[in-house]
């Protein structure tokens, strides 16, 4: 993904942004999902390990220090105006109705949105609700984002496994080994958000979809959900970095 020359002259200057700025992102980060993104990740991490590689990990990959190191990258790009205007686009009357049905999903345990997903195998849906779904999920960045987080949770686990075994791999190498398992999460991911979203909004009019896509559209928006994407790789290359080091020492 293209990465503005503006955001490559500002990035020398992000590790020093001033602390309120970087708390300016917060109610941004928790209306665009990206501080949910952060919670997940030390959990995921956490599944399938053992207690000593969960000691390694520690605070590591705690989700404050997750979100408040994106926001010093992003300090630089977005000022308090900007970030304003993305919270009222977020928190407007369509996000929150949008939102309200999303977190209903849940409120059965998801056996629903099970049940649904079986229906949709053998009665696909119109090929324009569809489409607008997809175009939520490409604005939104929905299935990016989750693909990415747990393609780089599985990165950082495979990782761990290779320090129990008194081995390591360099950032480089272990990219090149783990780059077959992207386009599998990928496909997963996309479509398990498309069924989410074709859940969720059943009871919406495709004009509110619409309009609710066009939201994520806006250009200050836009730019916050891609820069993120492109962001995370790094943060979570930094904390195998650490533990890497951490490993190293006698």
């Amino acid at each position: 993904m293209r990465l503005p020359l503006l955001v490559l002259l500002l990035i020398s200057t992000l590790a020093h942004a001033e602390p309120g700025k970087v708390a300016a992102f917060a109610p941004v980060f928790e209306l665009a999902g990206i501080r949910l993104l952060c919670e997940q990740s030390a959990p995921l991490l956490a599944r399938g390990l053992s207690e000593r590689q969960q000691a390694q990990l520690g605070d590591t990959f705690a989700a404050d220090a997750l979100c408040q190191d994106l926001a010093r990258q992003l300090a630089g790009t977005f000022d308090q105006a900007v970030l304003q205007q993305i919270q009222d686009v977020l928190d407007s009357p369509v996000a929150r109705r949008f939102g309200a049905a999303e977190r209903a999903v849940g409120e059965d345990g998801g056996a629903a949105l099970a049940s649904y997903r079986i229906q949709l195998a053998q009665r696909p849906p119109l090929a324009e609700r569809l489409a607008l779904v997809r175009r939520l999920d490409g604005a939104a960045h929905t299935s990016a984002l989750a693909s990415l987080l747990r393609y780089e949770v599985g990165k950082t686990q495979a990782l761990l496994a290779l320090m129990a075994r008194g081995d390591s791999l360099d950032e480089q190498t272990l990219s090149r080994q783990t780059a077959s398992q992207a386009t599998a999460l990928r496909a997963s991911s996309v479509e398990a958000v498309e069924s989410f979203m074709l859940y969720a909004y059943r009871q919406m009019p495709s004009a509110q979809l619409a309009a609710y896509a066009a939201l994520y559209e806006q250009p200050a928006v836009a730019l916050l959900l891609e820069r993120c994407v492109q962001l995370l790789p790094q943060l979570f290359a930094e904390r195998r970095a650490t533990l890497r080091k951490a490993a190293a020492k006698p």
